[in-house]
């Protein structure tokens, strides 16, 4: 029957009934914070494209990591700036690099706060690609051994979950095969599995310092126009042993994540990335959007497209006001 026996709007009248009829919602639980960690010691350097968000030394970045935690955030994504960059990324296999040190400070001092690590290239090479370059060509097989190594290197360190990025053909299975050789059968691996090649990285680069000396990386990230490709690569990624796969970025992409989300039974994450932020947050300043209530909006859209776990710089902004 219609109107008038059909009225939608009785179950919107006031707040509690609206509450108890809502069909997507949103918890800090469901939130990973980025993090940028760097040498030093009492370090906080804000990001001037990502305001709010920091260079953090291990110190800092700790008690940083304690109110993320007080929060009722799962974990954060460590990315590492590195003291010194070469050709092949050597440094991110360093013991005592920035994202290792920040592993082993943040087990000893933040209990049951997730630690997750971005294992990529891109950070430590002096030439900014995600892999080994030949003649100004990304080679993606000698690539994988060093991912695989950096990946071992941050678990050895403490890391609870790795989270490769670099979008080269093969490297969950390589770094599946490493970690299983070294007995950490047990940590999960959340993979970058669609992750395109898009504009919106741009304060990222920033940040991570990480910026192509030259040329792009069309070659092995995604083509924005695509949607069945990403399928190919979910199915390769949960063949090699991938745990949890990941849309990058999110608000452009939400019918990619509900495709994946109706098609494939596996922990769905995505990755509101640095320019998703710094647009919203630009325009909140500027006075021309509502930044509170655009930042919830926005969280909700990619949890309502099927994501299961939200990467976010707003992480802590959205638990503040959840709470």
């Amino acid at each position: 029957m219609g109107f008038p026996v059909t009225r939608p709007r009785r179950l919107r009248t006031n707040e509690t009934i609206r509450a108890m009829v809502r069909e997507t919602r949103l918890s800090p639980s469901q939130f990973i914070y980025p993090m940028f960690v760097c040498p030093g010691k009492g370090v906080k350097k804000e990001i001037s494209s990502m305001p709010g968000n920091y260079h953090w030394s291990v110190d800092t970045l700790v008690e940083e990591a304690r109110s993320v935690k007080s929060l009722g955030i799962s974990g954060v994504l460590l990315f590492g700036i590195p003291g010194s960059k070469d050709e092949v990324g050597s440094s991110a296999c360093d013991d005592r690099g920035p994202v290792q040190e920040a592993c082993r400070a943040l087990r000893r001092e933040v209990r049951d706060l997730l630690v997750i690590t971005d294992v990529c290239l891109c950070e430590y090479t002096s030439h900014g690609h995600c892999g080994v370059v030949h003649n100004e060509e990304i080679r993606n097989d000698p690539t994988l051994e060093l991912l695989a190594g950096m990946a071992l290197s941050h678990v050895n360190a403490g890391a609870d979950i790795v989270a490769p990025s670099d979008m080269m053909d093969g490297r969950v299975g390589a770094i599946r095969t490493v970690l299983e050789k070294n007995g950490h059968q047990n940590v999960p691996i959340l993979s970058y599995a669609v992750k395109y090649a898009s504009a919106y990285y741009g304060p990222f680069r920033e940040a991570a310092q990480s910026a192509p000396a030259f040329g792009d990386r069309r070659s092995h990230q995604m083509d924005p126009a695509n949607v069945r490709e990403a399928i190919r690569e979910v199915e390769s990624d949960i063949e090699e042993g991938a745990d949890i796969l990941m849309v990058k970025p999110a608000g452009p992409y939400l019918d990619v994540i509900r495709m994946l989300r109706d098609r494939f039974a596996v922990p769905l994450a995505a990755y509101q990335v640095s320019g998703e932020y710094s647009a919203l947050v630009a325009a909140g300043r500027l006075g021309w959007l509502d930044l509170p209530k655009v930042m919830l909006e926005s969280l909700i859209g990619i949890r309502r497209a099927g994501a299961d776990m939200v990467l976010t710089y707003f992480a802590k902004d959205a638990a503040r006001i959840l709470a």
